[in-house]
């Protein structure tokens, strides 16, 4: 669908109010400043999901492609950038992608790591080449900050994947949100309050959905003990929490609401609070309005588990310096926050 025709679908007037609700159309946040806080030289074009390593590299996926939102370069390939968080001033460096890859019509989305017993690095990349949903599998050489391209993951339940959990070298778990496979389904589904999206698991040995009765499945993470999955519902404005079994399939054990669009989720390997980037108002996302820019807000849930988990914001902006916002992680007291299309920034807490 193209954007236009989506806009004048929003202007038809009051029968579209479950869309407004569902886009948080009416609200608006007051700012709430960091200390310490920079952009990140040389990311100009998005960097949707960030992962980063216990040791401190983070993997940055940058230019996404999606439908009805703007990009501020429509024609350049999507990129994989580093940054080293153990560095006085981290720069952001683009990662070298092996010979054989499509690198013209590279579209990364969500992205994982997973470090094996040997030390090696694997980045999992949601793709989405033509409009098209793939995974893709890399091995990273830290030795020259390159990827070598392993292999493209395709399959018949991995519809519109929007973002991933790797669970081994070669297995994870997945949201489809129905975006890239249907534009239009998906908002009929909003429109209408049909929950068609889900979480599939993936290995090579089984494929198979594990949850589902979701509006628009988005940010999924892991605790770090392992024991439960956490998925983001960007439409309802919420997170589930799902316990994982032996046989990998996924149980709800509860919903925390919240007052904004969710987005991905990150975790703090050594407290296990979950930090998400958000969008307060998600129908700005879609208008490429200078006048009424796309805002940016960071959350963080502690105790999840708990009957009353703390949510605490301690990022917003009107977008005037940040648009969009997709993504918080942390490391040892230093924050990135990423965004859809935009750029992305670096604070000491």
């Amino acid at each position: 669908m193209k954007k236009v025709k989506f806009l004048k679908l929003l202007s038809v007037g009051e029968s579209l109010n479950p869309w407004m609700n569902r886009l948080n159309a009416s609200r608006e946040i007051a700012p709430v400043t960091l200390p310490n806080c920079r952009l990140i030289k040389g990311i100009e074009t998005g960097s949707e999901d960030i992962d980063i390593l216990p040791n401190g590299l983070a993997f940055i996926s940058s230019g996404l492609k999606y439908p009805g939102i703007k990009s501020l370069a429509p024609d350049k390939p999507g990129e994989i950038f580093l940054m080293d968080l153990n560095e006085d001033d981290p720069r952001a460096v683009e990662l070298r992608i092996s010979r054989g890859f499509d690198l013209a019509s590279f579209n990364p989305h969500g992205i994982s790591t997973y470090v094996d017993t040997y030390g090696t690095v694997y980045l999992f990349v949601v793709n989405h080449p033509h409009q098209k949903s793939t995974v893709e599998l890399f091995k990273f050489v830290e030795a020259d900050n390159s990827l070598v391209h392993l292999k493209t993951i395709r399959h018949d339940l991995l519809t519109s994947v929007n973002d991933i959990v790797a669970m081994g070298p070669d297995s994870f778990y997945a949201t489809n949100d129905h975006y890239f496979s249907d534009f239009i389904l998906m908002f009929l589904e909003m429109f209408l309050g049909l929950t068609w999206s889900n979480v599939v698991y993936y290995s090579p040995e089984e494929v198979k959905e594990v949850a589902a009765g979701f509006y628009s499945a988005n940010g999924i993470n892991i605790s770090p003990d392992r024991k439960y999955i956490y998925v983001a519902d960007v439409f309802d404005h919420n997170v589930h929490v799902m316990e994982k079994h032996a046989d990998w399939n996924l149980t709800h054990v509860k919903t925390l609401q919240l007052d904004t669009l969710v987005d991905n989720l990150s975790i703090d390997p050594y407290t296990g609070d979950i930090w998400i980037g958000c969008h307060p108002n998600g129908m700005k996302l879609f208008y490429d309005d200078p006048e009424n820019l796309p805002a940016s807000e960071v959350l963080r849930i502690q105790n999840i588990l708990s009957e009353e988990p703390a949510v605490t914001r301690l990022y917003a902006d009107n977008g005037s310096v940040l648009q969009g916002s997709s993504v918080a992680s942390i490391y040892e007291g230093k924050l990135l926050i990423g965004t859809v299309f935009h750029r992305a920034l670096y604070c000491e807490l």
